[in-house]
């Protein structure tokens, strides 16, 4: 049976998002989403809420692994994946993923929603129980 290994959540205001892009366009894009998730939402008529959720997924999934920014993480180690019918995946790579898999992680589950002004995530890393005293 799998037992959580973290929680992480964050919300996001759409409208502090559409203010990033506007300013910093294309360099900000490629420093925080890998180029499928810029496809993924750019194919929207508007792109910004979904954005705005895959930044809040990202937050929340470095809440997850309690580490933040921080012991060499970078953005492009968080990915949104979400195939047509399918809830969207979190999926890791780099140092985040040796850091999920030194918590123990093997999966991590992901729920997002836009609505009105704010974007909203939700990630649960989940994982073997540890061994030891309960």
């Amino acid at each position: 049976m799998m037992e959580v290994k973290g929680i992480g959540m964050d919300l996001v205001r759409i409208d502090r998002m559409r203010r990033v892009v506007e300013r910093w366009q294309e360099r900000f894009l490629r420093r925080v989403f890998t180029p499928e998730e810029i496809a993924y939402c750019q194919k929207r008529r508007d792109p910004i809420p979904h954005l705005a959720a895959r930044f809040a997924a990202k937050e929340a999934a470095l809440k997850a692994l309690g580490t933040g920014l921080s012991m060499g993480i970078h953005w492009l180690e968080l990915e949104v994946r979400r195939e047509r019918g399918e809830a969207p995946r979190m999926i890791l790579s780099g140092r985040c993923r040796a850091i999920g898999e030194a918590k123990r992680g093997q999966r991590m589950l992901l729920s997002i929603t836009h609505d009105g002004d704010y974007a909203m995530a939700q990630v649960v890393l989940m994982g073997e129980p540890d061994e030891g005293v309960r």
